[in-house]
């Protein structure tokens, strides 16, 4: 007969590790949608798995196609960020509520648009893998703001790197050094 504390000492870990690997799901389809990386973005959903974006429905694998272009048809450049995240496990299928802020750069790079809102998901484990099934999108609010800040001289002077929408990014660089590259600068 197993231990008691050992069986909950085992359980704890189970869930640990389920939630970490569901995070991380979650933030690699974010990094993805922001690197414009269609593969990591395709790689947070089930082959069966749909995301509903307002009127568009993609399958998982095509999502990140369409992302991606709608992204580079309508920004210069973009941040998602997941902030509160709740999360219920039920054996292998976890449904969760993502809380979500996306700073959109237009493309005039003069203005930004801010949009709150939430990723409402169900995921699957299947074969170990922790991956999206489902995916419905809100929009909880939206507003514009100016962006001009960016072009300032006191700004430009001070040599920020910004991101690239591709394998280019900083965030791609192993190991990343000091002297790897030089990376766009504003």
């Amino acid at each position: 007969m197993i231990d008691p504390d050992l069986q909950r000492l085992q359980r704890d870990v189970q869930y640990l590790m389920d939630r970490t690997a569901i995070l991380d799901c979650i933030a690699r389809h974010a990094r993805g949608c922001d690197r414009h990386d269609a593969e990591m973005i395709s790689s947070a959903y089930h082959a069966d798995g749909l995301d509903e974006h307002g009127d568009a429905v993609n399958t998982g694998p095509a999502y990140g196609e369409w992302a991606n272009h709608t992204h580079a048809a309508t920004t210069a450049n973009h941040l998602h960020n997941i902030t509160t995240h709740s999360c219920e496990i039920d054996g292998n299928v976890a449904h969760c509520e993502s809380y979500s802020l996306g700073m959109m750069l237009g493309r005039d790079r003069k203005t930004a648009q801010v949009i709150g809102g939430r990723y409402i998901d169900r995921l699957e484990k299947r074969d170990g893998q922790w991956r999206i099934v489902v995916r419905r999108s809100t929009v909880e609010l939206m507003f514009t703001a100016d962006a001009s800040a960016l072009h300032s001289e006191y700004f430009t002077s001070q040599g920020y790197y910004h991101g690239t929408r591709d394998r280019d990014d900083l965030s791609y660089l192993r190991p990343l050094r000091l002297d790897s590259g030089e990376p766009t600068r504003w």
